[in-house]
């Protein structure tokens, strides 16, 4: 027992002042813990001081007999390796994120003429995937909207130059009702199809202002010509997507490209709650469970949850709002804790 204090003892003064990630070992080689730190020798020395007094940090420390690192070039960098070996590795005392739901998304497919439609297993074909949504219902009201506007084809026809010149297909019910165009009866051609597509793709990823651009010009342009129906057609398009984006409009228009993170806790669990915010819009919603191992702060689940997140809905943007201050950073991205505005709306909006 002594050997091994003073062992800890001396990898303790040897630690660098470096940004890095930590690994606390006990006596059988298993990994009890894996951190991040800006300074490794304060952080990790921290454990081992006597203001420590949360029990289960006690607990865990008894049974380390040895430590590993791995320095980084910044804290950012720690980060993304502390989340990669977490997940790798699995250790007993980490946070645990439970999340076991299977959520939907929306593919389109990589096909000539492609279809549009809601799924739960992302196969990984070349197909494009967004979401995930955090229910059906919301995914539901995207693909309603799109089918309303810009009605694709949902049979599994092989629509090849081929086939579309033998007459190979029929026209189906689909087209007699207004759904589809039958491009396979070649009465909608590829170029149009694939605006269309277009169109739709930018609807899913709540870029709504393009799509509106491009009703209004195409409303105007039928009106000019004196084709009054086509023109009113492209209207009441128009009015379905502007009831649409009233529905969902939660800040003002500016406001685009923001995450927003929020945590809320109670005495087992923390609650990451997430929203992806695109002109004003919620076009995405998330919360994810984790339980508590340590005596984990609202920020310590937030360092956890944000880059996971972020990955799994692939976002890019480089403005995130935050509940509580995070002290780490990632290239390009500036971070916030809102305090009045419409901003501290959305961190609000995130926590009901």
């Amino acid at each position: 027992m002594a050997s091994n204090i003073t062992h800890i003892q001396n990898l303790l003064k040897s630690l660098p002042s470096s940004p890095g990630v930590y690994q606390h070992i006990d006596k059988d080689g298993g990994i009890l813990y894996i951190g991040k730190a800006k300074d490794l020798k304060k952080r990790v020395s921290s454990y081992f001081s006597k203001s420590v007094t949360s029990a289960r940090i006690a607990v865990m420390v008894k049974k380390v007999v040895d430590i590993r690192t791995i320095l980084t070039d910044s804290e950012g960098d720690a980060l993304l390796l502390e989340n990669n070996l977490i997940k790798e590795h699995q250790p007993r005392y980490n946070i645990n994120l439970k999340d076991d739901k299977t959520y939907p998304y929306i593919t389109i497919k990589n096909e000539r003429f492609p279809r549009i439609f809601g799924i739960r297993n992302v196969v990984r074909d070349g197909s494009e995937y967004y979401g995930p949504y955090p229910s059906i219902k919301s995914m539901k009201a995207v693909l309603e909207l799109i089918k309303q506007m810009y009605p694709t084809r949902t049979c599994k026809y092989v629509l090849s130059e081929e086939n579309i010149e033998k007459r190979k297909y029929k026209l189906c019910l689909e087209f007699h009702i207004g759904n589809c165009k039958a491009p396979c009866e070649d009465l909608q051609d590829e170029q149009d199809y694939n605006a269309d597509i277009d169109a739709a793709r930018k609807i899913i990823k709540g870029q709504l202002s393009d799509v509106k651009k491009r009703l209004k010009q195409t409303m105007h342009d039928h009106a000019t010509a004196l084709e009054f129906e086509e023109a009113q057609r492209y209207k009441e398009k128009l009015q379905a997507l502007e009831k649409y984006t009233a529905k969902s409009t939660v800040v003002g228009y500016s406001m685009t490209n923001i995450d927003v993170f929020s945590v809320s806790m109670d005495t087992e669990y923390g609650y990451v709650n997430y929203l992806k915010i695109i002109e004003g819009a919620i076009v995405q919603s998330y919360t994810v469970e984790m339980k508590k191992k340590l005596e984990e702060d609202p920020e310590d689940f937030l360092h956890i949850a944000i880059p996971k997140i972020r990955d799994l809905f692939g976002s890019t943007s480089k403005r995130v709002f935050t509940s509580h201050q995070v002290k780490f950073e990632l290239e390009g991205v500036e971070f916030g804790v809102p305090q009045i505005g419409e901003k501290r709306k959305l961190i609000e909006l995130s926590l009901k």
